[in-house]
């Protein structure tokens, strides 16, 4: 059975059936395609041209040339690209996660970040390589599978290095302890950065990791350097920025759009941030944001859909 599945020029993908769930899957997504992971799979995608929206429980996420993002169980995130887009994901099967959540070595988190040229070449390459090798298996295990994915799932392991890091900052007596509650912390993290639109009251995000209020901050803030209120500052001013250079909405608009109640305590906030007033922001990145169009535009060589 082909366990690759592709979203292209308008395709709608949805993997919604119980045997989708057992199976892991190689998904991509181009040129105005969308597709949407089964329910109880880890996935996570690689954005290697142009761009990507996602709408999961944890809110909604842009995805630039370079970026990377994971999703838990249950997420079921939608990943629609621009005509320019190509997004490369893997959808762990239940009987996988089940392997790899033994081995310490290769655990995955929910997260975003990105990653540089080099080793976004090399995330596209084991994962057109995982093709054969998943449609080689004669039975689904999951033991066999994680076999089979072993160099892509070390590969994002090190993509992840920086969140794996943080863990032995988490509380708890034992690894396996400390690895629960980061795992909580950044489902909260996720929604946190989904929803920076609107200010995130802290209630919201211990409930999600069903610790005290007092319990989350204290541990978000040894975890991450900063407090909540802090990084939902900071994400709504960072979204702030990326509407004045990418969008043709007026000051007041984006203001509001990210979830700030007046301009002038939006004007404030931001020049405290940037360094400089809205309009000044948006003036000066008119040129960077030619330049990042041109680049996005750009096919990168071996990734198109033949290849796979």
């Amino acid at each position: 059975m082909d366990k690759i599945l592709w979203a292209d020029r308008g395709q709608l993908l949805q993997l919604d059936n119980t045997d989708h769930e057992h199976q892991t899957r190689c998904i991509g997504v181009s040129r105005l395609g969308s597709a949407q992971a089964s329910p109880h799979q880890f996935s996570i995608w690689v954005q290697l041209r142009g761009s990507s929206w996602v709408d999961s429980r944890e809110g909604r996420f842009h995805l630039k040339r370079g970026d990377w993002i994971a999703f838990e169980r249950d997420s079921r995130p939608e990943i629609q690209t621009d005509r320019h887009g190509l997004c490369l994901g893997l959808a762990l099967g239940a009987d996988a996660q089940k392997t790899l959540a033994r081995l310490a070595e290769m655990t995955l988190f929910s997260g975003r970040g990105r990653v540089d040229h080099r080793d976004a070449r090399v995330f596209a390459r084991l994962w057109r390589g995982a093709r054969p090798r998943l449609a080689a298996l004669q039975a689904v295990d999951g033991s066999g599978e994680v076999a089979a994915l072993r160099p892509l799932l070390m590969h994002l392991a090190t993509i992840q290095h920086e969140l794996s890091a943080r863990i032995t900052r988490c509380p708890g007596r034992s690894r396996s302890r400390k690895r629960q509650v980061f795992g909580r912390m950044q489902r909260a993290r996720m929604y946190l950065e989904g929803h920076c639109d609107r200010v995130v009251r802290i209630s919201e995000l211990a409930e999600l990791t069903s610790f005290s209020s007092w319990y989350f901050s204290k541990t978000y803030h040894a975890l991450y350097d900063e407090s909540p209120q802090a990084a939902s500052a900071r994400l709504r001013l960072e979204r702030a920025a990326d509407l004045l250079a990418g969008s043709p909405m007026m000051v007041g608009e984006v203001a509001a759009a990210c979830g700030f109640d007046n301009c002038c305590s939006f004007a404030r906030a931001f020049r405290a941030r940037h360094g400089m007033s809205a309009s000044t922001y948006r003036h000066n990145a008119k040129i960077t944001a030619a330049m990042a169009a041109r680049t996005d535009s750009a096919k990168t060589p071996g990734l198109d859909r033949k290849a796979a």
